[in-house]
């Protein structure tokens, strides 16, 4: 019937006819081409591995998964355009934290189904390409080397610095038990789990070397609060923790958000390595939010850092106004040693803006720094940098904060003076005011009082130097005696 009917059809209807059809085809591609907006690719993938080459394949995940797409047509939309490709965004596709097999299977499927418009709006996909972000040889074994190498030394160090508070027959103060807890937190993140994930398929790599970062971050940030507010000579009762409460508060608050957040995408990637929170418009934005509020609080503990700092400099600059009053060899040795703790600060601060540098740049961008049309790789040398100064500065604060061997009589007794390889005591108030218990040390490190000084506590003890001569001078530098005491 259909050939009667073209049969009995006038040339002119025939032509009609078939530029209708060929209108209505090329229109069918056309539209088949283009892109919705906000089109959502939907993905049936599977991973599996094997340790030969000849045996059967083990699967590990397989999963149904929805991506986004972000794509641009770079040029004009013209008959001379016809046959460009769209230009897309990266998607995150899958994260493994252990790679201990030697082969391993990625099967991808993209699923059609008209009915429930599954993958309708996706146009015709030409070609997929697969960036993988990996560990390299090289960098693997510096980073192994490293924490080789650097575990047994702050453990050392750490046994050594607590025998010699241990020692002591006073008990140990505030900032000598948050200096062994840096150092625990800094053996925890040094240990070389990462050599068993090697042989052993251990999925929570990420996850466990996320929480052992998070900790030491909150141990770290916590210290430096602490070291510098019990250098703060003022009249608040410190060597308590209580104390820091308003400061370190919200260190540990924002270390268990931070956790919360790692474990929304950490946790889930344990079962399933596909999973990203960067997959829907809600998990980015609550993503972005969150590290946008995070690097905000980092910049703000700074400064916050920063002004301490100053308050305990202006301090110590008061206390210098009884150097001249002595004599020059003294006033020299004493101006030295001061440089010297000013220099342990502004290291102090140093190492703080370059962990908020670090901690910021390692949430915003885990890959690479694009500059022009030069890309640089720093994270490798920026990692490694960093976690090197932070054993470095573990170790330093240990060795110079420990307590001397030496005991020199009354000073070990009290309670108050704390020996240490460098040393510097600072006393409130004047000569013959009474100063409470706990008040008298503010930096805990060697100390040797040598001027003429006869002080009235809050339990009724005096201390007494070891030089008879007593004159005017000598009690006015009672508001800052310090002596160096070298041992080899």
């Amino acid at each position: 019937m259909a050939g009667a009917i073209i049969e009995n059809m006038s040339t002119k209807k025939l032509v009609i006819v078939g530029i209708t059809l060929l209108l209505f085809q090329a229109f069918a591609f056309m539209v088949g081409g283009l892109l919705e907006d906000g089109a959502m690719v939907t993905i049936d993938v599977g991973l599996a591995y094997r340790d030969d080459t000849v045996g059967e394949w083990t699967q590990m995940a397989q999963s149904f998964e929805q991506r986004k797409l972000n794509c641009n047509f770079t040029t004009t939309k013209t008959l001379e355009n016809e046959g460009r490709f769209y230009e897309c965004d990266l998607m995150p596709f899958m994260e493994v934290g252990s790679v201990s097999h030697k082969y391993y299977l990625l099967n991808m499927r993209l699923p059609v189904n008209e009915r429930k418009k599954v993958n309708m709006g996706i146009g015709e996909i030409k070609d997929i390409r697969l960036v993988s972000i990996h560990q390299n040889g090289g960098f693997t074994r510096v980073w192994f080397a490293m924490k080789t190498f650097l575990t047994p030394s702050i453990l050392i160090i750490m046994i050594w610095y607590w025998r010699r508070i241990t020692l002591m027959s006073r008990p140990p103060v505030l900032l000598e038990k948050v200096i062994l807890a840096l150092g625990i937190s800094m053996t925890f993140i040094n240990i070389p789990v990462e050599w068993f994930s090697i042989s052993f398929n251990w999925t929570w790599m990420l996850l466990f070397g996320d929480i052992r970062q998070g900790i030491f971050y909150s141990m770290l940030l916590s210290f430096w609060i602490i070291f510098c507010g019990e250098h703060l000579m003022d009249q608040t009762e410190r060597n308590r923790f209580s104390v820091y409460w308003k400061q370190v508060g919200p260190i540990v608050f924002g270390s268990f958000c931070l956790f919360i957040f790692d474990m929304c995408e950490r946790g889930v990637q344990l079962t399933n390595p596909f999973y990203s929170i960067w997959a829907s418009e809600v998990g980015t934005e609550l993503a972005m939010a969150f590290i946008i509020v995070a690097g905000i609080c980092a910049c703000l503990y700074f400064l916050f850092l920063c002004f301490m700092v100053f308050q305990v400099f202006r301090n110590i600059s008061g206390k210098r106004s009884s150097l001249p009053a002595m004599s020059k060899a003294r006033r020299l040795h004493y101006e030295g040693l001061i440089f010297r703790f000013k220099f342990l600060m502004l290291v102090t601060l140093f190492c703080a803006a370059m962990t908020v540098i670090f901690f910021i740049i390692s949430q915003v961008n885990e890959g690479h720094w694009h500059w022009g049309e030069r890309t640089v790789q720093v994270n490798s040398a920026f990692f490694t940098g960093i976690y090197g100064m932070w054993n470095l500065y573990v170790f330093a604060i240990m060795f110079l904060y420990a307590p001397s061997h030496k005991r020199y009589g009354d000073e070990q007794s009290s309670g108050q003076c704390i020996t240490g390889k460098y040393g510097f005591l600072f006393i409130h108030g004047n000569t013959g005011e009474e100063i409470q218990e706990g008040h008298m040390v503010n930096i805990h490190v060697s100390i040797r009082i040598m001027s003429s000084l006869s002080i009235n506590t809050g339990n009724n003890k005096e201390f007494k130097s070891e030089n008879t001569q007593t004159n005017n001078n000598n009690h006015t530098f009672c508001s800052l005696c310090v002596f160096l005491y070298l041992y080899i």
